[in-house]
């Protein structure tokens, strides 16, 4: 289990714990961007000897300087004086065997959208860019996903974060829609005013209508 999925998994951690937790993996990420990077399996494993430990000293001077901002050494102190029993049993599960590390990075771009890179053999490697398939490891990465395929009107994208049998369905009807249209002028097209309707081999239905004399397509199903 990895240390990112670990934090987010562990019941018995409170807020208080998490957001500690949390802190660590953003300095891991800040740290193994430099361009001497440490080994992020010595950073955890200090973390968690100072969390068992209650160190609240040691257990600062870990966290990003972000964090360290957000928390200052006086609500440090206070966040391990009121989580020590959920830091020992966070510090115990980081130590137990088959426990590994994963050092990320994230570079916000200013239109919002996002690029995660992964540590591998010491080198950073492209996890999530564009219409690269991010491996979602939640709800929420999928959802943010989708909203990026959506903003970005990529179709490519959008097959990327559905599911197998989304995706078969949709290209389904798609490819059933594309042989229906292979002869449009021998289509039965009815037209009403500016509005017009055609129903498509295949069970598709097309509408369409007239804008300033051009004809659009309005809605398809």
């Amino acid at each position: 289990m990895s240390v990112a999925s670990l934090l987010g998994a562990l019941p018995s951690v409170s807020g208080l714990g998490r957001r500690l937790g949390l802190g660590l993996l953003a300095g891991l990420a800040v740290a193994c961007a430099a361009p001497r990077m440490p080994d992020p399996q010595l950073v955890a494993a200090r973390y968690a000897e100072a969390a068992r430990a209650g160190d609240s000293e040691r257990i600062y001077e870990l966290l990003s300087r972000q964090s360290q901002r957000d928390f200052g050494r006086q609500g440090t102190r206070q966040l391990v004086a009121e989580s020590k029993a959920e830091l020992l049993r966070q510090g115990n599960a980081l130590l137990a065997p088959g426990t590994h590390v994963e050092a990320l990075a994230e570079i916000r771009f200013d239109d919002g959208e996002s690029a995660l890179l992964e540590l591998e053999n010491g080198v950073f490697r492209v996890s999530s860019l564009g219409t690269v398939p991010s491996q979602a490891r939640s709800p929420a990465e999928a959802l943010g996903d989708f909203r990026r395929a959506l903003a970005r009107r990529s179709y490519p994208a959008l097959l990327g974060v559905l599911s197998l049998e989304t995706r078969g369905a949709l290209e389904g009807d798609l490819r059933s829609l594309v042989e229906g249209l292979e002869n449009p002028e021998t289509l039965d097209v009815k037209v009403s005013g500016d509005n017009a309707v055609v129903v498509v081999p295949g069970g598709h239905q097309v509408k369409l209508r007239r804008e300033a004399g051009v004809w659009r397509i309005q809605d398809f199903d």
